[in-house]
């Protein structure tokens, strides 16, 4: 593995080394190294690219890291990647995309990414997104394209947090993901998105709240600069005596544009719903304040934006 990708590897799952435990790393569209334990295996799908990861009853303080990096230009890479977490388990995966696009040609990474959470399980799922590319006369060429689909189903008395993150290099991106949980079952989602230049970011979640006393909260942040245009969109259905909560804040700067269609819809008596969006720009007593301390107003909106983002 070249600095590049080790790079790539550090930005996206915080890697410096080979990781302990279970891992499956991506270069390239092929497999560049693989590892499993005696609670996690890792095997090769047979009739489409990508991995079954399998996660026996009852493990417990394990982790499970499968990033995806390429740095090839003109690469089109889809994976299908899907998780079996037994019942009682309690463990963390580290997934991610990072680009490095080194011409002119685009390249794209699609994740389909599909969660089976067994009774009473635990789960932390942590997805970085990054790229980066080569400059021209001051100009970016090559572009960056990663298209995640999730597609998650909890068993009774399951929980599982996601937490998603996109900050720099992608040019185009469509995220969609998609819930359904049963009796008892918790999910709990947390985007972080900054998009710029020409930038396009959509986000599309829906949650099918299904089982009596399951519970959903979608918070969603996220900053538009320069250009750049985001679509959001959540819909929870509450279809049983259950719980949920769909929040979209939006920090808009420059020529950007952002929309936030939050939905939600009772299909049960019992069903409890709330959705919120806000979408503003930086206050300007922040930039004042902060600017009182010695900061220019640019470092000053940069602290703002990083506070939000944090």
């Amino acid at each position: 593995m070249d600095q590049t990708q080790k790079k790539l590897l550090e930005s996206i799952a915080d890697l410096h080394e080979m990781p302990e435990g279970a891992y499956n790393i991506r270069a390239n569209g092929a497999l560049e190294s693989r590892n499993t334990t005696a609670n996690i295996d890792i095997v090769t799908k047979t009739d489409k690219p990508g991995i079954d990861i399998f996660i026996k009853p009852g493990t417990v303080n394990e982790s499970v890291h499968i990033p995806v990096i390429i740095s090839e230009s003109g690469l089109t890479d889809l994976v299908y990647n899907d998780f079996h977490i037994g019942e009682g388990a309690d463990v963390t995966i580290v997934a991610g995309c990072g680009i490095h696009n080194c011409g002119t040609q685009t390249s794209q990474h699609d994740g389909i990414h599909s969660f089976f959470m067994g009774k009473n399980s635990k789960l932390r799922y942590v997805e970085k997104h990054y790229g980066e590319a080569e400059v021209e006369d001051g100009q970016k060429i090559g572009e960056n394209i990663m298209n995640p689909t999730t597609i998650i189903v909890m068993d009774e008395g399951s929980y599982m947090e996601m937490e998603t993150t996109q900050i720099r290099g992608i040019d185009s991106t469509k995220r969609i993901t998609n819930a359904t949980l049963a009796e008892g079952a918790s999910l709990v989602i947390k985007e972080k998105l900054m998009t710029h230049g020409e930038q396009y970011a959509s986000t599309e979640f829906t949650v099918d709240l299904n089982g009596e006393g399951c519970s959903t909260n979608v918070i969603s942040r996220s900053v538009a600069r320069d250009k750049s245009k985001q679509i959001f969109v959540s819909r929870i259905n509450g279809n049983a005596p259950c719980a949920g909560h769909t929040e979209c804040d939006a920090i808009i700067m420059d020529d950007a544009s952002v929309s936030a269609i939050p939905e939600v819809t009772a299909n049960h008596i019992d069903a409890s719903l709330i959705h919120e969006a806000a979408i503003g720009k930086i206050a300007g007593e922040q930039l004042i304040k902060l600017m009182t301390f010695g900061l220019t107003e640019q470092e000053a909106e940069e602290q703002i934006v990083n506070g939000f983002l944090k």
